[in-house]
């Protein structure tokens, strides 16, 4: 390290200093933005990147930019790097408003939920008979990822609607064994919310993910979760719904006994058998 920083001309030795103390500005900060603050030439910073083994300074710049978007770094930065975003023309626009969403509303879901919530609903979910994974239109593709993972080590998950079935006739022979986790966002579904007002009546527990604690399935459900579900574009974002089914998930197998490891490895390794998976051969 103190090698590397003897190379560096004076004025170069500045510019490090300045990324040294204010990390958090790289990734948000144009090559001339940095340079005036750090109160050196654009040039500079190029050639210290050079110097330091980058290409330049967009490419020395990534790994800040990087940590932004895993989130690891302040509110006020994060503002910085999507109007840096804008700045791109037109499309930049577009592209700032949807990461914005994207980011707020895992934000502001999990904001909302804390861990005993989901270790309630998890441990309900292992200790049923039978998962009732219901979702139609967009959701019906996050019910069934869910339950696709789910399956994996366990069998007692179901997608419904089934081909040419209805929610009500899936859940007929359900009763308080069973859990149903339901899915829908305005404007409500009627067969969801139907179907959870018929779960409720057969003794069924009642998991439901929807977008206000004025939904109809949220004032029905044993378990319920509000995600945020808001976009730039005409259709709702299914993003936080994704990001609570896999907490979800990964609290069920947390809360499930030691045989679903086992159960795991085998459907796995049961899938490399049958030449569903193909074998890495690159090493």
């Amino acid at each position: 390290m103190s090698e590397e920083w003897d190379a560096l001309s004076p004025e170069a030795q500045k510019a490090a200093r300045y990324v040294l103390e204010n990390p958090q500005d790289v990734g948000v900060s144009t090559v001339r933005e940095i340079a005036e603050a750090a109160k050196v030439k654009p040039n500079t910073f190029v050639r210290m990147a050079r110097q330091v083994g980058f290409e330049g300074y967009d490419d020395f710049r990534e790994p800040f930019r990087d940590a932004i978007r895993r989130g690891n770094a302040s509110f006020p930065d994060r503002a910085r790097w999507l109007q840096g975003i804008r700045k791109q023309g037109a499309m930049g626009d577009l592209y700032a408003d949807m990461v914005s969403n994207t980011l707020r509303n895992l934000e502001e879901t999990f904001a909302g939920i804390d861990e005993p919530q989901l270790r309630a609903a998890a441990e309900a979910i292992w200790n049923s008979r039978d998962v009732y994974t219901l979702g139609v239109g967009v959701n019906s593709a996050n019910a069934q990822n869910f339950t696709y993972l789910a399956r994996t080590g366990m069998v007692q998950f179901h997608t419904i609607p089934r081909p040419g079935s209805v929610p009500i006739d899936d859940i007929a022979w359900a009763d308080r064994r069973d859990v149903l986790i339901a899915i829908t966002c305005k404007p409500y579904r009627t067969e969801v919310v139907e179907a959870v007002r018929v779960a409720r009546e057969q003794g069924m527990t009642v998991v439901a993910l929807s977008d206000s604690l004025a939904s109809p399935i949220v004032r029905m459900a044993d378990h319920p979760f509000v995600v945020s579900v808001d976009t730039p574009q005409f259709f709702p974002s299914s993003t936080a719904v994704i990001a609570v089914l896999e907490t979800l998930l990964s609290f069920v197998i947390a809360s499930a006994t030691d045989e679903i490891v086992e159960r795991v490895e085998k459907f796995h390794k049961r899938r490399f058998q049958h030449g569903i998976y193909q074998e890495d051969n690159t090493s």
